[in-house]
């Protein structure tokens, strides 16, 4: 589990194709320090199973699925990338819950700079709308954001100066690809609201011919039909 709160920009090394793979070998001083074999590190959100480390710099493979659903397949030999170890428990829960697990793509739209700040409008894929709310959380390459303004087929975010600084949406450009992780809770409440309606209908049809009855001892047994 991450938080959202970029550790380190970090740069591709060397890309690898492995046919139905890629290997990827990114150099990250930081979040290497401690990282070992097995580890986790999220790389633009997208989280990622370290094979080896060394001198600063670490490499993981990145299987078809992970490539073709995520802007991961977009990398080459000097990109940029966010680059986040996985929170410790009890550490402090900078941005919001995020798994890592990207749920779509999106793009970079439009970019508007203020004197202290730049709203930066991304598109949002039809199926992940009615998870995104105004003032909620969204995940965007790995860093957890503050969503401003929702549309039908949009959002935007506020970006402070640190944030353009120390990660890659300070040089993403309209047309780039971006990683999206909406809000788990949202996915998790949406899904109990699903099975709670679905055991109302089930509660309000009981006593119909053809249906079972629970008992008192927990078993069930068919209604008599009348």
């Amino acid at each position: 589990m991450f938080t959202g709160i970029v550790e380190e920009l970090g740069e591709v090394v060397a890309v690898e194709d492995l046919g139905d793979a890629s290997r990827f070998r990114l150099r990250g001083p930081v979040v290497t320090d401690d990282a070992k074999h097995g580890d986790s590190i999220a790389v633009n959100g997208v989280c990622l199973t370290v094979v080896e480390t060394g001198q600063g710099e670490f490499t993981a493979d990145v299987m078809a699925e992970t490539l073709s659903r995520s802007s991961l397949g977009a990398l080459a030999p000097g990109s940029r990338v966010n680059l986040e170890r996985p929170m410790a428990l009890g550490g402090r829960l900078g941005g919001h819950l995020v798994q890592g697990h990207v749920d779509g793509t999106g793009t970079v739209v439009d970019r508007k700079s203020a004197e202290h700040w730049e709203i930066v409008k991304i598109s949002l894929p039809e199926h992940l709308t009615r998870y995104v709310v105004e003032k909620g959380s969204i995940t965007v390459d790995g860093i957890s954001l503050t969503v401003v303004d929702a549309g039908p087929d949009f959002f935007t975010v506020s970006l402070i100066p640190t944030t353009l600084a120390l990660t890659t949406l300070g040089i993403k450009q309209p047309g780039d690809p971006v990683n999206l992780e909406v809000d788990v809770i949202a996915k998790y409440v949406e899904r109990m609201l699903a099975a709670g309606a679905v055991g109302a209908a089930g509660a309000a049809g009981a006593g119909e011919p053809g249906r079972t009855e629970l008992r008192a001892d927990g078993r069930t047994e068919p209604e008599a039909a009348e």
